[in-house]
């Protein structure tokens, strides 16, 4: 299947500013920075605490939005017909909304790992860089917002799939409702468990 022009046109502007920034480096002598590692071990762990921070709450808010969206849509065109499912299937946009709950909670225990430590104190006696001990609270709090983000993503869009058909099994037959419900409620319980594992991982992160 060949892509459309405007695809293409994008795809190129890629690979050509991809292969300009290379050659650059190559041609400059820094061609070594082309390096994963050497990113990891140069950008602040500042950076990467507060990208933890911003993943966390970004990609939580999301989730609930897309679940808040697929339950929405379906709770609107379901009480066209039944207009008595529009009040109590509104305990699936609450189920989403918690998606959001979930990532704010996390984002303010990240924030408050995040600790100033004297420049003196940032880097390495022998000259290598950071010293591992803020390079690894700085990955901790990345990790931590990375996972709780992405699990609330998919526990939103669980969430809001399976209260989209409540919603619209509620129209067809009352007594499927509670059945359904009881489904959700599992779906809701995933966003937990990257909050328990996020928790872990932040209680470990040290700015010291």
């Amino acid at each position: 299947m060949v892509c459309s022009l405007p695809y293409q046109i994008f795809y190129g502007i890629g690979a050509f500013t991809l292969v300009c920034v290379g050659l650059y480096h190559m041609l400059v002598g820094i061609g070594t920075r082309i390096d994963v590692g050497w990113m990891l071990s140069s950008m602040s762990p500042y950076i990467w605490a507060s990208l933890g921070v911003g993943l966390a709450i970004s990609l939580s808010v999301l989730g609930a939005a897309w679940g808040i969206f697929l339950t929405g849509v379906s709770i609107i065109g379901g009480g066209v017909k039944a207009p008595r499912i529009r009040t109590r299937n509104l305990i699936s946009i609450i189920f989403c909304e918690a998606v959001a709950i979930y990532g704010i909670i996390l984002a303010i225990i990240m924030g408050n790992k995040i600790e100033d430590v004297a420049t003196s104190k940032l880097y390495d006696p022998a000259g290598l860089g950071y010293k591992a001990a803020l390079l690894s609270a700085g990955y901790s709090l990345f990790g931590a917002g990375l996972t709780v983000g992405l699990t609330n993503v998919a526990c939103g869009v669980c969430v809001g799939i399976v209260g989209s058909g409540a919603a619209l099994a509620d129209a067809q037959n009352a007594s499927l409702f509670v059945k359904i419900l009881i489904i959700e409620i599992f779906g809701s319980a995933i966003g937990l468990f990257g909050v328990i594992v996020a928790i872990i991982i932040v209680n470990k992160a040290d700015f010291k």
